[in-house]
């Protein structure tokens, strides 16, 4: 397969609108990469099912509404292709493939799939808990006794499904079948990227060719940006900002952040690096020149935490200003929308499908 130009595959899956955390850690790096590599940024709807098979009510609006986030934010349909996983289906076909020359020892060992558990488990423990105290007779569960009676089988609740297990080869699929050379990923992601390493370098080996690019990573920069109560910032905890939030919406949130949990009136000096998210915020959002001022006011006692928070806000309701309006935009237009992944994922699939019917005559299927 001839590729002149470097490859580059991510995605997300939609899990609903995106929030700040998702532009500063990911679509910002993607902003960047699409000038240098042919993109492919994929909506995986797929890999939502994971773990949420019993929510699907609102799966299609947040395809929709990950996508509208993208071109919001500046991912260019005309240059980078925007695609939704479901709509390849060579991918599911690619991954049956790939199954059958994957040990099951690799997944069951593998990060990813260690990280969906956890995310499954940690989302079973809450909505079990209502159901333990009824079985148990009490009105209060502690986080052990949950633990306890999920072990215990008390009430029986199945967290690995065969969907999950595959996750990683399904992941495999969607990187090597654009033969894509580069995945963007942070620091603490790389072991992600192995088993996929692995299972091309197995393909390869096993078939003796060279067909398959072992993707590299493409190492990413992703500030740490917490949620609006110091914890991490996710939907399900109720303490993001998202991208598409309105000023009123985004300041109301900002006035409840955590600040220094030390200084107690405006009188008391602050402490800066002890502020676990409005300083940071400051950090990220705010020009050099106003996170010195800020700094020094706080420390002096000059300003407040009050006065720090509707200072922050004005600064964030202005950096995302652009992207709010163009969403606005785009919100009363889901034609576009609709004919954007259309387009983008039959671009996708015409590259899959070459990929496709050269493993299967790789591996002298019939076709």
């Amino acid at each position: 397969m001839q590729i002149n130009k470097k490859r580059i595959m991510s995605g997300m899956r939609p899990t609903g609108k995106l929030h700040i955390g998702h532009y500063m850690g990911v679509l910002k790096n993607w902003l960047a990469f699409q000038d240098e590599y042919e993109s492919f940024f994929c909506v995986a709807d797929w890999h939502a099912l994971t773990t949420k098979y019993d929510q699907t009510e609102d799966l299609r609006q947040n395809i929709t509404d990950v996508a509208m986030d993208w071109i919001a934010s500046g991912i260019n349909p005309e240059q980078s292709t925007i695609y939704v996983q479901s709509l390849i289906p060579e991918t599911a076909e690619l991954h049956l493939l790939l199954s059958m020359i994957t040990p099951q020892n690799w997944v069951e060992r593998d990060t990813t799939l260690k990280d969906m558990v956890k995310i499954l488990r940690d989302k079973t423990i809450v909505q079990a808990e209502n159901a333990k105290k009824i079985y148990l007779g009490k009105k209060e569960l502690d986080k052990t006794e949950v633990i306890n009676a999920i072990k215990n089988e008390q009430i029986k609740i199945d967290l690995i499904t065969y969907g999950l297990l595959g996750y990683p080869v399904l992941q495999t699929a969607d990187i090597i079948q654009f033969n894509a050379s580069l995945v963007p990923v942070g620091k603490d992601q790389l072991a992600h990227l192995e088993i996929s390493r692995d299972i091309t370098r197995r393909f390869n080996h096993i078939y003796k060719t060279d067909f398959f690019i072992e993707p590299q990573p493409k190492l990413t920069e992703t500030p740490l940006l917490k949620g609006i109560d110091g914890q991490k910032m996710g939907k399900s905890f109720n303490n993001d900002i998202k991208i598409s939030d309105s000023e009123e919406e985004t300041t109301k949130k900002i006035m409840r952040a955590i600040t220094d949990r030390s200084r107690i009136k405006k009188t008391d000096p602050g402490h800066p690096q002890e502020c676990e998210v409005v300083c940071p915020y400051y950090e990220i959002f705010a020009d050099a020149e106003t996170v010195k001022k800020q700094r020094y006011e706080c420390e002096n006692a000059i300003r407040g935490c009050a006065d720090c928070k509707r200072e922050l806000a004005e600064i964030m309701n202005n950096y995302f200003f652009n992207i709010r309006s163009k969403r606005k935009e785009l919100e009363s237009n889901h034609g576009y929308i609709k004919k954007i992944i259309e387009t983008g994922s039959e671009k996708a699939r015409e590259q899959v499908c070459i990929t496709l019917k050269e493993v299967k005559k790789i591996m002298k299927m019939y076709n």
